[in-house]
């Protein structure tokens, strides 16, 4: 007997609407060393002022991809992607996730994401069908309301690095740097955060203010930010592995 093996949701490649922003049919940059197409997904609960994805912040967007147009063009990739990146917005804050993370899985791609970790339990639901992990540590852990303006929101994005570190997905941790909103001595505490979780790998991004929508933070760093190299050997001095990624 066979059950259920056409049920709506089985299968993977039945997966449910997700909301995606834009696409990125090829790049060399948002999963280092894949050749990757990467998925915008609509909507994020945090509101970072450096964002350079502000249209991608609403639950709805003013331009929206079809999800299932998306999955038929990939089937024009095989053998010439290795990859599909997940990001946003914040990927996780729609629950289609799992099951559009499950449906390109089963057209032979690698699977990345890029996530702040505002989720973590959803985080957890779907850490087994990924490869690769970008984290975005935005501040130290009490800091998080600066840069997000969400009250507490640095309990879930900790609680999503240890939970990655846990498990088996290949990790990236990053933190983009502003003077206003990681000066030196914040960059300098979040590294002794990261080095008690055992974090190895940890990239710094520079500021950069084209395409940022506050105006305030571009005026505090007009041309973008810039990393002393004596702050650089001091938090390489707690993680190692720390890289400047202009």
């Amino acid at each position: 007997m066979i059950a259920d093996a056409a049920a709506p949701g089985n299968d993977p490649l039945d997966a449910p609407s997700l909301r995606v922003g834009g696409v990125v049919p090829f790049s060399t940059t948002d999963w280092p060393g894949r050749l990757a197409a990467v998925v915008f997904v609509q909507g994020c609960p945090w509101r970072c002022g450096y964002c350079h994805n502000p249209h991608l912040i609403p639950a709805q967007g003013p331009r929206e991809e079809s999800w299932q147009d998306i999955l038929g063009w990939l089937d024009t990739r095989r053998g010439l992607l290795d990859a599909v990146v997940f990001s946003g917005g914040e990927p996780t804050v729609q629950p289609a996730l799992r099951a559009a993370i499950r449906a390109v899985r089963a057209k032979g791609f690698a699977i990345g994401l890029h996530t702040g970790g505002a989720y973590p339990r959803r985080l957890a639901e779907i850490a087994a069908d990924l490869d690769w992990v970008g984290l975005d540590i935005k501040a130290p852990a009490a800091d998080y309301i600066a840069v997000t303006r969400v009250s507490a929101s640095g309990i879930p994005a900790f609680a999503s690095l240890d939970l990655l570190l846990r498990s088996a997905v290949a990790l990236e941790v990053r933190t983009t740097v502003h003077p206003a909103l990681t000066p030196p001595e914040a960059l300098a505490r979040l590294a002794g955060e990261l080095a008690e979780r055992g974090v190895a790998r940890w990239v710094l991004q520079p500021f950069r203010a084209t395409g940022c929508a506050d105006a305030e933070l571009v005026a505090a760093a007009p041309l973008g930010a810039a990393i002393a190299p004596g702050l650089l050997a001091e938090l390489r001095g707690l993680v190692p592995g720390t890289v400047v990624r202009g």
